[in-house]
């Protein structure tokens, strides 16, 4: 029997997944988070064999969790789902440690089929986030652009960010000045929204 986990806070979509992979004759799920941090912690006390995790939820993300649990349960596979189809999310969630992508809205049996795959040691990706992520390229921005744009979503000053990320202020103006440049956008504001749409913050 595949023991599964399932990591997604939004408790419908959570509880139709779990009841559809249910239905599995060779499946279980036997555990269930609705919090990125704690997603190791129940894959340790259920010995699950694979998590499947959102991306979006709090405490930490899906692409966080996958990172620490390919680092402390190497074992584990992991199938990352969402409803994001962003091509940066596709590289980010390979980077870190994932064994298959795919999106939320996929049918149940293709679900099942990936879980199946991974355990046999393939790697899953969803052929149309495959093809997006290699029209769009590698992420422009480097770490510490990514952080500066990150602390900037809500709307902070550069002295307000400078503080928060323990740079002067002209760094913080040449970092984002870098990030708007390489974004093709007009201000911070456009930059945040174009590396989010594209799954690179």
């Amino acid at each position: 029997m595949i023991r599964l986990l399932l990591a997604e806070d939004q408790s419908m979509v959570r509880e139709a997944l779990a009841a559809l992979l249910g239905l599995e004759p060779d499946m279980a799920v036997v555990a269930q988070a609705a919090r990125g941090d704690e997603v190791l912690a129940a894959a340790r006390e259920h010995t699950v064999d694979v998590a499947l995790l959102d991306i979006e939820m709090p405490g930490m993300t899906g692409i966080e969790a996958a990172a620490q649990l390919h680092r402390e349960l190497p074992d584990v596979k992991i199938v990352i789902l969402t409803t994001f189809g962003r091509p940066g999310y596709l590289r980010s969630a390979m980077e870190s440690g994932a064994d298959a992508f795919l999106v939320k809205d996929a049918p149940a049996a293709q679900l099942a089929t990936a879980v199946r795959k991974v355990l046999d040691g393939e790697r899953v990706i969803d052929p149309t986030l495959a093809a997006a992520a290699l029209a769009e390229g590698a992420n422009p921005l480097t770490e510490r652009e990514r952080d500066v744009l990150r602390a900037a979503q809500d709307g902070a000053t550069n002295a307000e960010l400078a503080a928060a990320l323990c740079l002067s202020q002209g760094t913080v103006r040449n970092y984002l000045s870098m990030a708007i440049q390489k974004l093709a956008a007009r201000n911070r504001a456009e930059a945040v929204r174009i590396a989010r749409e594209k799954g690179w913050l």
